[in-house]
């Protein structure tokens, strides 16, 4: 394997630090360099970008970040463990790189960071839908970040993208396809982690889009959508009960069907009911 800069191989910091991997924080390590680069490069070229990073471990993703050029990379890692990897990427990169000791569900990251910043990581599995959803719903639209690069389980990852009427179809999908340009970027073997997860990953990649696809309030898309798909196995009007007296009326003038269930509901439908009950 041949090397992105003039740092260790990944096998041999881990070994260095005795980063064994642990399952209560999510983490599998990705070791091949020239598989961060590729990941880095998903969204286009990092020359001048400012990137927040989360989970970095032993800093494989961070390192290249870097050597694909971003002006600077906010890492928040929770293991104090990965801090003295992470320390010597940091040497190396004079400048570039900010490592934090934190929770990300915690961080502030508009502190850190000049807007529009990019999100580039492996999310720790335990956390990572969690994140998700929060950078899909700020208090104001567009947000000040312009993409998110992310590492979820496969299957995750097809949730996020799914069309309606399939199985993965449901609460992601809406948020994220509202807001996003959302596509699956590549497909990872569990060999290429240590240690190796039970199932296949994914990078999706999520752009945002200046404004909405449709119209709608954002918290009252999020109530309804939730609630459908809550109990999807449900007709909507049975799904949806006591959302809004008239429910029925509401959902045919969405162009929804009572007896439809959610997964069958498009993203422009959603978004019509969502009016119909703010109204």
């Amino acid at each position: 394997m041949s090397q992105i800069d003039d740092l260790p191989p990944l096998r041999d910091v881990i070994e260095t630090h005795g980063l064994r991997a642990k399952k209560s924080l999510g983490q599998n390590f990705l070791l091949d360099l020239n598989l961060t680069a590729r990941i880095a490069r998903v969204g286009g070229s990092l020359t001048g970008a400012q990137v927040l990073e989360v989970g970095p471990g032993p800093g494989g993703l961070t390192r290249g970040l870097l050597a694909e050029g971003a002006a600077k990379v906010l890492a928040i890692e929770k293991d104090a463990r990965c801090l003295p990897a992470l320390a010597e990427i940091a040497a190396a990169y004079p400048g570039q790189l900010t490592v934090m000791n934190a929770d990300a569900l915690t961080v502030d990251t508009g502190a850190h960071l000049a807007a529009p910043w990019r999100v580039v990581a492996n999310l720790p599995y335990n956390v990572g839908t969690e994140l998700l959803v929060r950078w899909l719903t700020p208090a104001s639209w567009p947000p000040p970040w312009e993409s998110l690069t992310l590492m979820f389980q496969k299957e995750v990852a097809e949730r996020i993208t799914a069309a309606p009427g399939s199985k993965a179809y449901g609460r992601l999908a809406v948020l994220a396809q509202w807001r996003c340009d959302t596509r699956i970027a590549l497909t990872l073997p569990p060999e290429a982690f240590s240690p190796p997860p039970k199932v296949h990953s994914a990078v999706v990649h999520l752009t945002a889009l200046p404004a909405p696809r449709f119209d709608a309030e954002a918290d009252v898309l999020e109530r309804v959508v939730a609630k459908g798909f809550n109990q999807r196995r449900k007709m909507l009007r049975a799904a949806l009960k006591g959302v809004v007296p008239d429910l029925e009326d509401r959902l045919l003038s969405a162009g929804i069907a009572p007896t439809e269930r959610a997964e069958q509901v498009s993203l422009e439908q959603w978004c019509a009911l969502a009016r119909a009950v703010a109204s």
